[in-house]
This record gives C-alpha cells, structure tokens and sequence, in this order.
C-alpha cells in the first residue's frame, strides 16, 4: 500500500525540520566559536554578534525551522514528533564531530545511538491517533 499524502508531508516536514535544526545549530555553533570568549553585561556585545554571517544564518534557519515544526505538529502527534526530532541530537553529534572537530566519548557515541534506536521506534508508529479525517481542522 502506498504511503498516503499525509504520511509523505509528515515525513518531508520531520526531514526539513531537523536539516534546519541541525545545520542552524551548526552554524551558530560555528559562529560563536569565533566571536571573543568573554561574557558581558553589556546588551551590545550580543547584538553585535548577530552580526557575524554564520551567527545570523544559524538564527536564521532557527527561526525558519519554528514554523516549520508548527506544521509539523499540525499533521502528527506530538507523542510522535518529540520523539523523532530527537535524531536532531544525533545529527549534532556527528555534525559536531565532522565540521567542529569536537571530542565525542566512547558514552557520548552510546548516548547517540540509543537516542537513535528510540527515534526509529517511535519512527515505525503512526504518526497520528486522534482520528481526524484527511483535511480536517
């Protein structure tokens, strides 16, 4: 049996969702990592550093990524969604490990995995069971 309209939007929403998730994060993670490592109590020192171009494009895709995971919340469970976004803390992970060349232990690695084995379960039940018809508000 085919996947349904629903099923498939599902599924491409949980996708688009974590890339931005995971790539905004990134990019911030990566700005930041630039910017002088003091803390102040002056607003300006933050504001300022929104404006360096990978800080910006990881709020960017933060913010874009909100509304999307609206939708998404709109078309499944959110018994079904939390679950499956967390794959976002396995990308970060990997995305940390690859482009930031961060240090992941041996139990960071098990973590990882056992956050993904839980998604993938979640992942193979139905995404949505409250009933409503196809087009229902």
């Amino acid at each position: 049996m085919p996947p349904s309209n629903r099923t498939i939007r599902t599924y491409f929403l949980l996708l688009l969702f974590l890339a931005l998730r995971a790539f905004g994060n990134l990019a911030l993670a990566w700005g930041a990592k630039h910017l002088p490592r003091t803390l102040a109590a002056d607003p300006m020192v933050y504001l300022r550093s929104m404006l360096d171009p990978y800080v910006a494009i990881g709020i960017v895709l933060l913010m874009v990524a909100l509304p999307v995971r609206l939708a998404l919340l709109s078309v499944a469970d959110l018994s079904f969604v939390l679950p499956t976004t967390a794959v976002g803390y396995v990308l970060a992970a990997v995305l940390g490990k690859v482009f930031l060349h961060e240090t992941v232990t041996v139990q960071g690695w098990l973590a990882v995995a056992l956050i993904f084995g839980g998604a993938a379960v979640v992942g193979s039940t139905p995404q949505s069971t409250t009933g409503k018809a196809e087009g229902a508000k």
